[in-house]
C-alpha cells in the first residue's frame, strides 16, 4: 500500500463537499422561508389595518381581509389569531391589527417559533 497514491480520493472529497453544500443550501432556503412568512404576515396585518381604517369599513372587515391575505399567501395555518382594535396612535385615531402566529423553525413540518406582528393605520373620520 502506497501512502502517496491518491486514487479514489476524488469520490471522498466530492461526497464531503456535497454534504456541506447541501446543508448550506438548505440553510439558505430555511432563512428565505422564515423571512417570507414573517414579511407576508406583517404586510397582511398592515393591509388589514388600512382596510379597517376606511370610513365605510369595520374592525371585522379588517380582520377578514388580513386572514384572507395570509390564507392566500402562506396558508390557513398562519392566520389563526387575528385581532383588531381602535386606539390612539401618536395622538391620532387609528386601527391596530395584530396577528399571532408561528414561524417555521425548521421547514414547515416541525415545531415552530411564536411570532406576533401588528399593523397600524390612521382612521378615516367623516364629519
Amino acid at each position: 500500500m502506497n501512502l502517496t497514491d491518491d486514487r479514489g480520493s476524488a469520490t471522498v472529497e466530492f461526497t464531503l463537499v456535497s454534504i456541506l453544500l447541501v446543508l448550506l443550501t438548505l440553510g439558505v432556503m430555511q432563512v428565505a422561508l422564515v423571512l417570507h412568512v414573517k414579511n407576508t404576515v406583517a404586510d397582511a396585518a398592515a393591509e388589514g389595518a388600512r382596510w379597517a381604517a376606511l370610513a365605510d369599513s369595520s374592525l371585522p372587515a379588517g380582520v377578514a381581509r388580513t386572514a384572507e391575505l395570509i390564507n392566500t399567501s402562506v396558508g390557513p395555518s398562519y392566520s389563526g389569531d387575528v385581532r383588531a382594535r381602535f386606539l390612539d396612535w401618536l395622538g391620532q385615531p387609528a386601527v391596530e391589527v395584530t396577528v399571532r402566529t408561528t414561524l417555521p423553525a425548521l421547514g414547515l413540518w416541525v415545531p415552530a417559533v411564536p411570532l406576533e406582528v401588528s399593523g397600524h393605520a390612521a382612521r378615516e373620520v367623516v364629519g
